[in-house]
C-alpha cells in the first residue's frame, strides 16, 4: 500500500518558487569526486605520508561542502552531498554493520574489483551510519537534504551469506536496522529517505521480499518523511503493477538510456505513488540541450500529473567528469522550471502532454 506522498511533498517547494506548478526537482546521489579528494583517499593509506585521518576527515568535509553547493547552484530543489564520503554502495554499510567481514576483492567485469563482504554472524546495529553526515549537509546547505541508503536486499544478496539459513532472512534484519538508521535519521531532522535496491532489477521474481523489507523499514515513520525507492535498469515490466503495494511514496526509474521505450508500462494499472523520472542519462559525457530535456520530462506525464512527478538524473553521475554532471544538472532544473511555465499558461495539455 502507497504510503502518502501529497502529505510530504510540498514542504520541498522553495518559498520563492517562481510557478504554480511544482515538478520536484533531486539527484539519485552519486556524483564525481574532486579529483584532489581521490588522491587524499591514497595518501591516507601511504605510511610515508604525513596526511592523517584528521586530515583526511577535513578533505571529505571540503569536498561535501563543494559539491552540496554545486547542487544548489544547480538549481536543484532537494540536494545530496554527492556521497563523497563514501566508497561503494555496500561495502560502505557494511563497514558499519557487525555481523560482515571483508577477505579481500571479487573481480566484477573487465578490471573493476568490489571487496564483497561475507556476513558471518547475525547482524546488529551499533552506531548510526549516516546521521553525521546528513548533520554536516544540512549545516551547509540552504535547500533540503535527501539521505541514500543501500537497501536491505542489495546489502544481503550481494554479500556472501556464511550465517544464516537464508538470505530472505538476512534480508529481513538488515531491514530492521535500517529502520533503526532511519528513526536516528529522522530525529536528526531528515525528511526525505531514497532506499537503493539496484540488486531488484536482477532478481525481479524476488518483489515480495523487498516489498516485506520495506514494511519494515517504515515501520513507525511518520507520512511527514518522504520515503522513496530507487531501482535502476531492469525489465520494470517484471515488478510491475506490484510496486504498486510498497509502502512508498515515490519509485525513481531510470529510462532515459532506454529512450523511455517502457514508459507504457506505467500506465496500466494507474500508477500509484509519485514517479521519480530520469531525464537525463547518467551513462553518456553529453550535456542533453534544455529541449530535449523537455521532451523528456513530458514522457512523465503520460503517467503522472505534474504534482506527482518528480525529475531526476537516470542514475547516480559518479562516472562522469564533473563539469558534464553539472552541465547536465544545471539543464535538468532549467527544462523543468521551463515545463512548469507552459503548464500554467497551458502550452502544454497535462492530458495530452505529447501533443504541441
Amino acid at each position: 500500500m502507497v504510503r502518502n506522498p501529497s502529505a510530504n511533498r510540498e514542504q520541498f517547494r522553495p518559498h520563492d518558487h517562481p510557478n504554480d506548478a511544482f515538478l520536484l526537482t533531486t539527484v539519485v546521489g552519486s556524483y564525481p569526486k574532486p579529483k584532489w579528494l581521490n588522491r587524499a583517499d591514497e595518501l591516507v593509506d601511504d605510511p610515508d605520508s604525513k596526511f592523517d585521518e584528521g586530515d583526511l576527515e577535513e578533505a571529505h568535509d571540503d569536498a561535501c561542502r563543494l559539491i552540496t553547493h554545486e547542487h544548489e547552484r544547480a538549481g536543484l530543489d532537494t540536494v545530496v552531498d554527492g556521497e563523497m564520503r563514501r566508497n561503494e554502495m555496500v561495502e560502505f554499510f557494511a563497514d558499519r554493520i557487525d555481523g560482515y567481514e571483508f577477505n579481500g576483492p571479487v573481480k566484477v567485469w573487465g578490471h573493476n574489483y568490489f571487496d564483497k563482504p561475507s556476513v558471518v554472524e547475525e547482524v546488529e546495529y551499533d552506531e548510526p551510519w549516516l546521521v553525521d553526515e546528513f548533520e554536516f549537509t544540512s549545516d551547509v546547505s540552504e535547500r533540503p537534504v535527501k539521505v541514500p541508503i543501500t537497501g536491505p536486499y542489495t546489502l544481503g544478496f550481494w554479500a556472501f551469506n556464511e550465517a544464516y539459513p537464508s538470505t530472505e532472512e538476512l534480508v529481513y534484519d538488515l531491514a530492521d536496522l535500517v529502520n533503526e538508521e532511519v528513526e536516528k535519521l529522522v530525529e536528526a531532522g531528515a525528511r526525505y529517505i531514497q532506499i537503493d535496491e539496484p540488486a531488484l532489477a536482477t532478481t525481479p521474481e524476488d518483489h515480495a521480499i523487498v516489498g516485506e523489507a520495506l514494511e519494515r523499514i517504515v515501520s513507525g515513520i511518520d507520512e511527514e518523511v518522504r520515503i522513496g525507492l530507487h531501482v535502476c535498469y531492469g525489465d520494470y515490466s517484471r515488478i510491475y503493477p506490484e510496486i504498486n503495494d510498497y509502502p512508498i511514496d515515490e519509485f525513481d526509474v531510470e529510462l532515459c538510456n532506454g529512450d523511455f521505450e517502457q514508459i507504457p508500462t506505467f500506465t496500466d494499472p494507474e500508477f500509484e505513488p509519485d514517479l521519480a523520472l530520469g531525464v537525463v542519462d547518467a551513462h553518456t559525457a553529453e550535456i542533453e540541450p534544455v529541449e530535449e530535456i523537455k521532451e523528456n520530462i513530458r514522457q512523465g506525464l503520460r503517467v503522472v500529473p505534474p504534482e506527482k512527478l518528480t525529475i531526476s538524473p537516470d542514475c547516480g553521475l559518479k562516472l562522469l567528469p564533473r563539469e558534464i554532471a553539472y552541465g547536465k544538472t544545471e539543464n535538468m532544473v532549467t527544462a523543468v522550471r521551463e515545463v512548469e511555465a507552459e503548464i500554467d499558461s497551458g502550452a502544454i495539455d497535462v492530458d495530452n502532454p505529447l501533443d504541441d
